[in-house]
């Protein structure tokens, strides 16, 4: 609420609730009702990383989604930043990467080096931290591709079929702030076995994607955009 503001007076801000089991909804829907800005929208069962993120994107209304796992892993600040470059470059897509990773521990370093290494080599795409969440993203976009990905494979499905429909994507290096509570599941042999089973079942599709059948989001009623100069912004 300090950031957005700033940037537009035509935004919201939607929080997904995964079937959480401490007070996330609680704190969440203690927000909204303070703030009619902030929208809940929560699972009665646990739908994983893509199920949460394809909730968050298909119920968003503003021109340009802001997506970001909720213990910040940057600045948001940055998004000023990003919008920037958004505009500037006339970008579909931004896409952020880290700057130092150290603070992660050398087992998680490892396991993204070899992730990145595998996505940039099987998709011929040269985007560095594929799975960091911080991205940007037009609604045009969201318009034009379908996201079948249930687990962490997703934010590598998006990008590639991003950049194969031919859309515009960019990337700018932020500061990284590991979590300080909770644990990171993403290097579980479990997490990392269903990301790669994802990836093989998906790769076809994802390298060649077909016109989508469900498009992430589907077309407003009202055909013309709005000018890319005062957007409406959405953080998810």
């Amino acid at each position: 609420m300090e950031v957005l503001p700033r940037l537009t007076d035509d935004f919201e801000i939607l929080i997904i609730n995964d079937a959480s089991t401490d007070r996330t909804l609680e704190i969440s829907q203690s927000l909204a009702a303070k703030n009619s800005r902030i929208r809940v929208i929560s699972h009665p069962v646990n739908l994983k990383l893509g199920g949460a993120i394809r909730t968050g994107l298909a119920s968003s209304t503003k021109d340009i989604v802001v997506y970001s796992d909720i213990d910040l892993p940057f600045d948001l600040n940055e998004v000023v930043r990003a919008l920037h470059l958004m505009s500037y470059l006339e970008a579909d897509m931004i896409c952020a990467f880290r700057f130092d990773r150290t603070s992660e521990g050398a087992k998680r370093i490892a396991y993204s080096f070899v992730y990145n290494l595998l996505i940039r080599n099987l998709f011929d795409i040269h985007i560095k931290d594929v799975n960091f969440s911080f991205k940007v993203i037009h609604r045009r976009v969201l318009e034009a591709i379908e996201l079948k990905s249930e687990g962490s494979f997703i934010d590598a499905e998006m990008v590639v079929k991003a950049i194969r429909r031919g859309f515009r994507v960019f990337q700018m290096g932020v500061d990284y702030f590991p979590r300080t509570r909770g644990t990171s599941t993403l290097a579980s042999p479990s997490v990392i076995a269903k990301m790669l089973k994802e990836l093989a079942i998906l790769y076809s599709e994802t390298k060649r994607p077909p016109s989508p059948r469900t498009p992430v989001r589907l077309p407003p009623m009202v055909a013309a955009f709005p000018s890319r100069r005062s957007p409406k912004v959405q953080s998810g």
